[in-house]
């Protein structure tokens, strides 16, 4: 039974019914009014106090952390990469310095990871004889399978293979025209 607050006879209890939330009384809302204002009150302040501040020859640090506190170099590096668009060619980058572990110690003895085109998405790799680069021709699928593992989907499409350089063409008198020199190190 629940009691009538006007002083009268007490009511019976109707039938119990699914219980609902209460609504928020006037109470209530207001006390989430005086939090909202409270807070952009707080935020007109501190503006205030930082334009004041910043008249007076400055704005100084305070106890409390703010958006003008140095940060962690670490941080500052990573927050400079995001904001350029930097991710692939910086995971890239890190691709080439971990090359050893992602290729195996023997193939990265041989062949050395030149450039990554990034709008081709196309990793050039040097090869310092003929038959490695052959070799790294056959590996490719699974490295680019393995490259984007590591980087993500879609980082690397093609590996080009390059075979080794040959010496600077030399124009003279003892040079026979359009020879190309020795057969093995030219791809």
């Amino acid at each position: 039974m629940t009691e009538n607050t006007s002083g009268g006879a007490p009511e019976p209890a109707g039938p119990p019914g699914p219980s609902k939330s209460p609504e928020p009384s006037g109470v209530d809302l207001a006390r989430v009014a005086l939090r909202a204002a409270k807070d952009a009150a707080r935020a007109r302040g501190d503006a205030a106090q930082q334009k004041k501040q910043a008249r007076r020859g400055g704005l100084r640090s305070g106890a409390r952390a703010d958006g003008r506190d140095p940060m962690a170099l670490g941080s500052a590096i990573n927050r400079l990469i995001t904001e350029r668009g930097w991710e692939a060619p910086a995971a890239v980058g890190g691709v080439m310095g971990r090359w050893p572990q992602i290729v195996g110690e023997d193939v990265a003895k041989h062949c050395v990871p030149e450039k990554y085109d990034e709008d081709e998405r196309v990793l050039t790799v040097r090869c310092d004889s003929t038959a490695w680069a052959t070799n790294l021709r056959l590996l490719a699928p699974t490295l680019v399978a393995r490259l984007n593992e590591d980087l993500g989907h879609g980082r690397v499409t093609l590996i080009k293979v390059q075979g080794p350089g040959g010496p600077a063409r030399r124009y003279g008198p003892l040079r026979a025209p359009g020879s190309t020199g020795p057969g093995d190190t030219y791809g």
